[in-house]
């Protein structure tokens, strides 16, 4: 991308949303990557590959367009690899390991996609309608995407929820563990209030009863009992990330500090 364009840069609120959009879905791809050679079978290794290439497109795509209405000069490549960690503005729920012990399992990745892609559905629909042209295209593609994620993620759970006792028990403590983490979703920030006045985006607490609803109607058939709510809010959208951020981070980042400026 060129330096040199005139164009004025658009206002911090309208980077920054994209950005968190971004964000998430190069996080959350980064997450999924970590199962190629480890899947539980090789149907469900080709199936997350796939869900976590969709992701890092649809991070590409949004880390460019951040870095358009940015106009700074960083292109998707400078925004991906060249942030610290407080720069990024992922939803913690997106950086979270792929389970925690005693259950690092297929179950942890499997819950979180569910909640997370039942959440994008109804977003990735609304950004179609945004004022802001390259959204409502990238919002188009992606809805698409996260329609097969979220078909996949409920099958899967419902097979965890309603299988053995082992698999029930590893689904529940996923779903225990990782809902706390899905109150960060709804916050209704300036950034999200001005994105929403501007028509940009919708507010980030209208997509909650849907999404409510879609989860709620999940578990009942996979036979999970919801977690009660609590008053811990997250903190990965406003650069405050959790410990396990800056490991992942290294991990994605090496290879591109180490050669800076190397194509392949």
């Amino acid at each position: 991308m060129s330096t040199t364009c005139s164009r004025r840069p658009a206002p911090a609120w309208h980077v920054e949303t994209v950005l968190r959009l971004g964000d998430d879905a190069l996080v959350l791809g980064q997450r999924l990557s970590e199962w190629c050679g480890h899947g539980p079978l090789l149907e469900e290794e080709l199936a997350m590959a796939n869900i976590g290439l969709d992701l890092l497109g649809q991070a590409r795509l949004l880390l460019s367009h951040a870095g358009a209405l940015e106009n700074a000069g960083r292109d998707e490549n400078r925004l991906a690899y060249f942030r610290d960690e407080a720069d990024f503005r992922n939803h913690s729920i997106c950086e979270l390991p792929n389970g925690s012990a005693p259950h690092d399992d297929y179950a942890t990745t499997i819950v979180r996609n569910l909640l997370c892609s039942a959440r994008a559905l109804p977003l990735w629909r609304a950004l179609g309608e945004s004022a802001d042209p390259a959204l409502a295209a990238i919002a188009a593609k992606a809805a698409r995407e996260v329609a097969a994620h979220w078909r996949h993620a409920a099958e899967w759970t419902v097979r965890f929820g309603d299988g053995t006792d082992e698999s029930h028990a590893r689904a529940q403590s996923a779903l225990d563990r990782l809902w706390p983490y899905t109150h960060e979703f709804w916050i209704d920030d300036p950034v999200a209030t001005a994105a929403h006045e501007a028509g940009i985006a919708c507010l980030p607490s209208s997509l909650r009863p849907g999404w409510e609803e879609r989860i709620d109607a999940l578990l009942e058939e996979a036979g999970l009992v919801r977690p009660a709510d609590s008053g811990f809010v997250s903190t990965g959208k406003q650069g405050r990330h959790t410990e396990h951020f800056g490991y992942l981070l290294a991990e994605m980042q090496s290879l591109a500090r180490a050669h800076p400026g190397a194509s392949w």
